[in-house]
This record gives C-alpha cells, sequence and structure tokens, in this order.
C-alpha cells in the first residue's frame, strides 16, 4: 500500500482533532493526522494553561451530555496514562443583579445555568453575595448579586490534553504530520478526499476538517459566512495574601452587564503568585495569519481599569503577561459538525465560539463514531448547518 494512502485523515490537531485522532485510531484503520504547527501551539484556540469546563452549560441542553461524557474521558486518560488533565476545583457563576446578560448567544445566561443544573441533576447551589464574601474574600459581588456554585466544575490543562491524545493515538498506530500545512482539499473520482500540503500529496477515504480558526480557508462563501474570527486577550495578574489559590478558590464566570463582552472570568492560581483572568470580544478579525498576537500596553490599562476595577480583592493592578487566543464564532454560538456541502466525504467539526475545549473529548469520541458509521452516543444533529442563522 502506498504510505501515502489512509482511510481518515483528520486536518489540524487542536482541541478537537486531536481528541478524533486519538479516537479513530483505536479503530485499526490507518489513520492520518495533519498539523501546519506543533500541537500543541500557540496560534489558535487551545493554549494559555487552562480551560474552564462545567457540566450546567446555558448555552443549551444539547451540550450538556456532551461534556458529561467528556468529564468521563479525562478521567479515563488518568487512569490510562496517569496524567490529571481535569482538575475538580469547583466553579463560580456571577450574576451582578441588573438587566440579564447574554453569553454566547444565551439570553439570561444565569437562570439558563440554574434551569439546566435542576434539569440535569447536577449538584449545585444558588446563594447570595453576603455568601459569597463568606466563603470566598476574592470577590465583590454587588449586593443584589446572585452566585450559583458547581462543585464538579473545574479546569482542563488545554496542552497537556492535546500532547496526551496525540501520544495516545501514535501509541495506536496514528501517523502524524507537524509542520504540514494543507493547501487544498478535492474530491476523488470514485470517492474520497485528495489531500494537498506543502509536504506532498495524500489520500484517504473520508476527513474531518478540524482546523479551528483557519476553517474557512476550506469552505464555500455561504459557509465561509457563518464563522468569525475573534481575537481574545488572556492576562495574568499578581497576586496578594495567598488568595486565588488551588484547592481552596474555585474558578468563576462573571456576568457584569447587559452586552456580551460585559463579561470576565479566571482560574485559580497555578504558580502561586499570578491569576489569569480574561473577558472576551467579538470584534471580527480578517483571518488568523493576520491577526495581531502582540498585546499593548493599552490593552492592559482598559483590561484593568474596565472589567476588573472595585471587582476583585487580593490583586495588584498590574499585569505580569498577556497571551492572544481565537475564537471562531457562529451565528448561535452553536458548534458546526456536518458533511462539507456536495462533499460528504468530509466531515467540517468545529467546537467554536469560546466555549469548545470542555466539550471536545466527548465530542471527539462521538464524530470518530459519526466518521468510522458507527452509533454516536449522543445526537449531533443540533449541530448541522444552520446557514440562515442570523448574525
Amino acid at each position: 500500500m502506498n504510505r501515502n494512502i489512509f482511510d481518515i485523515a483528520v486536518i489540524g490537531l487542536g482541541a478537537l482533532g486531536a481528541s478524533a485522532l486519538w479516537q479513530l485510531s483505536k479503530s485499526g484503520k490507518r489513520i492520518l493526522g495533519i498539523d501546519q504547527f506543533a500541537p500543541p501551539h500557540t496560534m489558535g484556540s487551545s493554549h494559555g494553561e487552562t480551560r474552564i469546563t462545567r457540566l450546567a452549560v446555558g448555552e443549551g441542553m444539547d451540550f450538556i451530555p456532551i461534556v458529561m461524557r467528556s468529564h468521563e474521558i479525562w478521567r479515563e486518560i488518568k487512569v490510562l496514562t496517569g496524567r490529571e488533565v481535569m482538575t475538580t476545583s469547583g466553579g463560580l457563576l456571577f450574576d451582578s443583579g441588573g438587566k440579564s446578560w447574554s453569553k454566547h448567544g444565551s439570553e439570561g445566561f444565569f437562570k439558563r445555568t440554574v434551569h439546566f443544573a435542576e434539569q440535569a441533576g447536577i449538584p449545585h447551589e444558588v446563594f447570595d453575595a453576603s455568601e459569597l464574601k463568606r466563603r470566598f474574600s476574592e470577590f465583590n459581588l454587588e449586593e443584589n448579586g446572585m452566585v450559583y456554585y458547581e462543585p464538579s466544575a473545574g479546569f482542563l490543562r488545554p496542552e497537556l490534553a492535546i500532547s496526551t491524545q496525540l501520544e495516545l493515538a501514535e501509541q495506536n498506530g496514528a501517523i502524524i504530520k507537524t509542520h504540514t500545512k494543507v493547501l487544498g482539499i478535492a474530491p476523488i473520482p470514485g470517492g474520497g478526499v485528495w489531500i494537498k500540503t506543502n509536504q506532498g500529496e495524500f489520500e484517504a477515504g473520508k476527513a474531518v476538517l478540524s482546523a479551528g480558526a483557519w476553517v474557512k480557508d476550506f469552505l464555500p462563501p455561504m459557509e465561509k459566512s457563518h464563522f468569525k474570527i475573534c481575537r481574545q486577550i488572556l492576562h495574568w495578574l499578581p497576586v496578594k495574601n495567598q488568595a486565588f489559590t488551588l484547592g481552596k478558590t474555585p474558578v468563576y464566570m462573571w456576568g457584569f452587564g447587559p452586552a456580551a463582552e460585559d463579561f470576565i472570568y479566571g482560574f485559580p492560581s497555578l504558580d502561586g503568585v499570578s491569576v489569569k483572568m480574561a473577558s472576551e470580544s467579538f470584534v471580527e478579525r480578517h483571518h488568523p495569519d493576520t491577526l495581531s498576537r502582540e498585546v499593548t500596553q493599552e490593552e492592559q490599562v482598559a483590561f484593568l481599569e474596565e472589567k476588573i476595577a472595585g471587582r476583585f480583592n487580593h490583586l495588584e493592578k498590574r499585569v505580569l503577561q498577556s497571551k492572544v487566543c481565537i475564537y471562531t464564532v457562529t451565528p448561535d454560538s452553536y458548534f458546526v459538525v456536518d458533511e462539507l456541502p456536495d462533499f460528504p466525504e468530509v466531515l467540517v467539526a468545529s467546537a467554536c465560539s469560546g466555549h469548545g475545549f470542555k466539550h471536545s473529548a466527548g465530542l471527539g469520541e462521538a464524530i470518530a463514531a459519526k466518521t468510522l458509521d458507527q452509533a454516536t452516543q449522543f445526537d449531533l444533529s443540533p449541530f448541522a448547518w444552520k446557514l440562515n442563522a442570523p448574525h
């Protein structure tokens, strides 16, 4: 057999691609993974030390079975490898008590989260600002604010998750090509996918397109317009008084106004000296290759003054470092897991809109099953193309 002919190719090995590749590698088929960089890397959406995971997903009930399965898989990885991809620290969701706030296309995000937790039987508490202050002195929530607390929430280590799943895939015989940029894909007469790269040509019976923010490079105009690329900034700030420590402070998300960007989230300190915090931006950028990776001092000052001022205790009001990552956003903030129009051998897999990483293990398993024509553990039909959804 020609070494460049595979049963299934996975294009893009970030959160979703690494998961799908590992799950596909269990099939015994000839599996290829391709990435233009050397994952895990800092160019896409899957870096920066930590990602929040939570079971009561306010974006919709469609997501909850996926993240529940993902938690099972993260625990399976620990048994297999001894590596702790997921840390259960508990999670806080704050509502400042003003106008109903939306997140990722979901109006009334706080109430939806509580409702979904009740509906799915997820252990949780709801309490007020005074109780928050008693338990966690790091936060200055408004007096009329409300708190949702989920003990099973926590954070994932994205770089470790990706590298571990890629190693497991290689142990199962998958071939991984790094620093290999896909220049084009095309149907092969009679079936299959031709893949042209800067390192040669490959053929596959099917392909999973999990290219993250580069997905638009492979799509027809109508499907291309379904995604927008948004630059995000992560900041690390110094802590005081041994605050924001792992094991004491949960991960947290805070909606403080009606606009999509009136939002902040953060993580307990992993290094003992800093806390990672970020907001969200939904300003559309042209392309991930031209997006600025530098963070200006003006951007850091704006974050300190507009996002966190007056909301946190035990912090020094300065930034130690900042990093840039990317959201790939759909109009309704749902994922896309569907065949490429007129090219059914290619499955587009975009776990996007800023809430994809926590779902990636379960979703990657379902994508592998779908690609192998097997039954999936949960319904993927909610993630079909919705090309008429309003921006």
